[in-house]
């Protein structure tokens, strides 16, 4: 693949990681992110939970949680009345490491 066939595969990266990269960029939602982190994928946690571990208030948590899951970086499991809420692991945070490793590929030729 030549240089200009590895930047239009990076452009096109980098534009399908745009929501993720606007979701996680934020220092609140990369706290909410580091909370979810820590429980079994799983299980989840509820908004009272990441509001008792973040010291946010419960509408922001609930706000945050709504942009990360439209960023598809979340998923949300209902039981019952309860949402229980988890970090998508499997598909679109794969595109953000797709996007370093196409990077680190056409960094490799200048070294």
């Amino acid at each position: 693949m030549n240089k200009q066939d590895q930047l239009n595969m990076i452009k096109e990266d980098f534009i399908n990681c745009q929501k993720i990269l606007l979701a996680i960029g934020d220092e609140t939602r990369q706290s909410i992110l580091l909370v979810l982190m820590g429980t079994d994928c799983q299980t989840g946690l509820r908004v009272g939970e990441i509001t008792e571990q973040t010291h946010l208030s419960r509408p922001a948590v609930s706000h945050h949680l709504k942009v990360l899951r439209d960023a598809g970086v979340i998923l949300m499991r209902k039981e019952g009345t309860k949402n229980f809420y988890y970090i998508n692991v499997r598909t679109e945070l794969g595109l953000l490491k797709t996007l370093v490793l196409d990077i680190d590929k056409f960094m490799q030729n200048f070294y």
